[in-house]
């Protein structure tokens, strides 16, 4: 209900302006606030781990090179072909059908390859039921 001024006469008759102090403070006290705790605020980064040398090596493994351009590579046992996203975790299942039953999959990457193409290797790997699938890193040491 708008405030009513008194006049003259006993007549009282409606103030027709907003008052603007109360936004105005209220403003200035959220402008404050936010002054304060943007400094604190900092962007999230991702801190990567670094490796070291693992404990156990695989003696046979299969590699997966996803080179710069797309394009996949499945190498085991010295042959090395080209395959499709789509055919690697066929190519790869059938593969390990006559290897031990712990024989990891072992995906390399330029790191320059768009991390795309990487995932969508690991998907179909895992899609077709490969038990390791690993991603190749350099050492720190």
């Amino acid at each position: 209900m708008p405030a009513m001024a008194p006049r003259g006469g006993g007549r009282r008759r409606a103030i027709n302006e907003i008052n603007m102090v109360p936004f105005i403070d209220v403003m200035l006290v959220l402008l404050i606030i936010f002054m304060v705790t943007a400094p604190m605020l900092v962007p999230s980064s991702v801190n990567v781990p670094s490796v070291g040398k693992g404990s156990k090596v695989p003696k046979v493994r299969a590699d997966v090179i996803v080179g710069k351009d797309g394009s996949i590579r499945f190498k085991a046992d010295g042959n090395e072909r080209t395959v499709s996203v789509q055919s690697l975790g066929t190519v790869a299942k059938s593969w390990l059908k006559d290897q031990p039953e712990d024989t990891p999959v072992l995906i390399s990457a330029d790191k320059n390859v768009s991390y795309d193409d990487v995932l969508q290797a690991m998907s179909n790997l895992q899609k077709a039921g490969v038990p390791r699938v690993a991603l190749a890193v350099k050492s720190s040491n």
